[in-house]
Formats: C-alpha cells, structure tokens, sequence
C-alpha cells in the first residue's frame, strides 16, 4: 500500500482505509434493556442455526397471508417503526457525525501530508502506522466498551485522541521530523468505533423485536456506505480548496463533537455486562476466554479477511481503469455508484423477511461477491464498468449484515463489542493488503488486468465460508 500511494499522483483508494475500523455492519441479537427500564436480564441467547422466525423473519406475513409483493410504502414501514422509539433518531444523528469525520481522516492525512511534505511514501507510511494501531487497539477498545460502558470509555478515549491529532496538526504545519508524525498517529489512533456502539443500542433499544433489529442493522450497513461516499470526498475538498490541514482538522473537530454528543444520549445507552446479568454463552467461545477460540468465529474473521481485500483491491483497480479510459476526474463518481448498489441492497434487505439460517445468507451473499466480481474482468470502458460495478456493490450490504448476524450469535453478550471490533480488525487488514495487491497488480499486469486482484480475493472469501460453513453450523448449533 505504501509504495502503490508513493507511484500515483491521487489518493482515492484510502477512501476505504480511512473508514474500515467504523465500518461495522451487525445483525440482530437480544441486547440489554436501556438505562433505566428497570427491565431484568436479556433473555438466552439462540444456539441454534434456525432463523426462520428470526431476524425479520417474524414479518413474513400479515392479517392477509404471506405478503408476496411488498409495496414501497409497506418497505418504508419497518424504518419508521424503527425510529419510533425515543431517543433513536438522536443518538442515530449524533453517531452519523463522528462516523462521517472517521471516514475523513485517512485520506485527510494523505493529503496533508503528502501536500505539505511533497511525499506520498511518507504519508502512505504514516497513514498505514494508524491503521495498525487501530486494529490492535479496537478489540481492546471493545472489551473496556462492554466492560464499562459506552461514555465512560469513550469520552476520554476522544479526548487522548484530540491531543494526538492536535500534535499532529501543529507537527505537519511547523515543519517537525518525520519521526514526530509516526508518533501523533499512534496517539490519534485509539477511538472505539461508534458504529460498533451505535448497532449495540440498536440492539438494547429493539432487544424484543427480532425484526426491528434486522432492520437496524440493513440500515446502519447504508449509513456506512453514505459516509464512505460524504467523508472523503469532503476531506479533499478542504484539503484542496482551503489548506492542506483543513480536512484532518475538520475530521478531528467533528469526531470529538459526535462523540461527545453520543455519549450524552443516556437513556439509550446498554448497561456494562456482567456475569450476574449475562446469557448464558457457548461452549465453543466462553465469556473469559479468547474469542479466537471459536472455530465459527475463526471462519467469519478469515472470510473478511478476503472480503476486505475485495474492497482494498477494487477501489486501486477501479481508479487505474478509469484512468486508463481517460477519464479519471470521474473515479470517485464511479466508486460512488459501487456503494449506491450496496445502499439500495440493503434498505432492500432491511424491509423484507428474511428466512433461512444466517449461516446459509452468509455462504450465498459471499458467492454473489465472487460471482459479481468476474464480469468486471471484461469491462473495456465506463459504459460497461458502471453498472457491473452498481451489480458487484449490490453484494455487499447483504453479506456484511449475514456476517456480522453471525459475529453476534457466536459471541458471548459480554463481549458484544470486542467480537464486532476482532471481526473489523480482519477486514482491516484485508483492505490495506487488498490495496497493496491492486496496487501490484497494476503497476505489474497493466491496469486491464487489475479486477483480478479483486476477483481472486472474492474466490479466496469464496472458499474460506464454504470451507467453514461445518464448523459455523457446529458453533451455532
């Protein structure tokens, strides 16, 4: 990845490395009661594979029999029940504006400091140093969350992270040595995921309503994409238009403000677990032991391992194709149509009924993502490109929402927020490994032959879920 931003004159691939440790898409699964409900413990967790009156399922019909045509009222409807609940639409709005800063700072970095120190092997360097020690941090981060709660953790987490990228804005403008900016961006790197804690209210708030929770989870999987479409593209036109600081600046201001005003919604925040008030948890992943001890588990984090380097390789794949057709002013609009194709997928998904076992959605969403990202082989020019990649976006919210269904029954309810984070830590290396491939593959084969990386990472994801789907059914079952 380093030396594939030091070769090219634009960044647009940190687009997804920027945003990947808040792009966290869950499912249901029977949350905590909210803060003073006095409600008792939530109830066991499922250990079965069978969804088919679960996760949406329930709606399936009506006073009228099976609902066979929905119309787009009735697809509407199961959002406006979701935000019927006090409170919803608050912590929802405050969650957006830290999740639309998160997906800023990677390319708001790159650019900074690739404008300012006229280097892009530097800035690569110090935007992949952040990201490791995001994906070391995260499932620390996570374990404190569920531990301790949501604003006891992330309110001083925001504020170390203020002073990091603080130090990092005052190293850049005033010149300091390289080393300082690798040392800023382990400080600016620790901030639990608000998208990780946004699902797990979600989750309190509808801990009851099995279908309210499986539209949640569509829902905040669309949300992600609107902020991988905003964020970046916001981050470099200040950084462009304004100066070279503004969009790290921006980012950092709007993140600590999100968060703050997150952590303010009390009357939806899920208690800290513990042993006394906790489910029952599954042999296979114990509330004390390590979460890679679950075979199931292990399988899902191998599976977005390679799905992540779909994303990461698609995007540099996507860029030197557009370049390479001569029009590539229009790279981030291309892009854009990929994640409007997972938009309108999963608001598709959240309204309906979902049968079958998560398992199962699982398999068949990661099969659409490989067989999605063959026809991208033969694309020759944007009239064929953009849609088969509105097609191949298509897969994703369906996918990331079975997956993540999957990470919260195979994880203890103690450890809902470390199992989500471990999961991310996965598809965060998988899109800066993605990247660092397409990159290779590029600069190597030709920008013609740059959808084979992303076609063999969806043939790896392939094959990783179906060579596991034993052991998830063993796990859940």
């Amino acid at each position: 990845m380093i030396l594939f931003l030091a070769s090219r004159p634009v960044v647009p691939t940190a687009r997804r490395l920027s945003s990947a440790a808040f792009r966290s898409a869950t499912a249901p699964r029977p949350g905590p009661p909210p803060r003073g409900t006095g409600a008792g413990p939530a109830a066991p967790r499922r250990t079965d594979d069978t969804d088919d009156t679960d996760d949406g399922a329930v709606e399936a019909t009506s006073a009228h029999g099976p609902r066979t045509r929905p119309s787009p009222r009735s697809l509407l409807a199961p959002y406006r029940r979701l935000f019927a609940v006090p409170g919803a639409v608050a912590f929802t709005l405050a969650g957006l504006v830290g999740r639309v800063a998160g997906s800023m700072l990677g390319v708001g970095v790159v650019l900074m400091i690739a404008t300012v120190r006229d280097s892009y092997a530097l800035a690569g360097a110090v935007s992949a140093t952040g990201l490791a020690v995001t994906a070391l941090t995260g499932p620390l981060l996570g374990r404190l969350v569920d531990r301790h709660g949501q604003a006891r953790v992330a309110v001083p987490a925001v504020a170390v992270y203020a002073l990091g990228a603080t130090a990092m804005l005052l190293c850049v403008h005033y010149g300091a040595p390289a080393w300082a900016l690798f040392v800023c961006a382990v400080g600016s790197s620790g901030v639990p995921s608000l998208g990780s804690m946004t699902r797990a209210r979600w989750a309190a708030v509808h801990r009851d309503a099995p279908a309210a929770r499986h539209t949640a989870n569509s829902f905040e999987q669309v949300v992600d994409e609107v902020c991988f479409m905003a964020g970046p593209a916001l981050a470099m036109v200040l950084c462009t238009a304004v100066f070279p600081e503004a969009g790290v600046a921006t980012a950092a201001v709007l993140l600590v403000v999100g968060t703050l005003l997150f952590a303010a919604q009390r009357r939806t925040e899920p208690p800290p677990r513990t042993h006394a008030t906790s489910a029952p948890a599954s042999a296979s992943s114990g509330a004390e032991g390590s979460l890679a001890r679950s075979p199931g588990l292990r399988v899902v984090v191998l599976t977005f391992l390679a799905t992540g380097a779909v994303f990461g390789s698609m995007e540099v794949a996507t860029v030197a194709a557009v370049e390479s057709y001569g029009h590539g002013s229009a790279s981030s609009a291309v892009l854009a149509l990929q994640a409007a194709g997972s938009c309108v997928a999963g608001l598709v998904f959240g309204a309906l009924p979902v049968r079958g076992s998560a398992a199962t959605r699982f398999l068949a969403g990661v099969a659409a993502m490989a067989v999605a990202a063959l026809p991208l082989l033969a694309a020759n020019g944007l009239a064929t490109l953009t849609p088969l990649l509105f097609l191949a976006g298509m897969a994703t919210a369906p996918t990331m929402i079975s997956g993540m269904t999957l990470v919260h029954r195979l994880t203890p309810p103690t450890r809902l927020n470390e199992g989500m984070t471990t999961v991310y830590t996965g598809l965060l290396v998988g899109i800066s490994a993605g990247a660092a491939a397409g990159g290779w593959t590029v600069d190597h084969l030709g920008p013609a032959a740059g959808y084979t990386a992303p076609a063999t990472a969806a043939a790896l994801a392939l094959l990783a879920a179906a060579g596991g789907a034993g052991r998830l059914r063993r796990s859940l079952g």
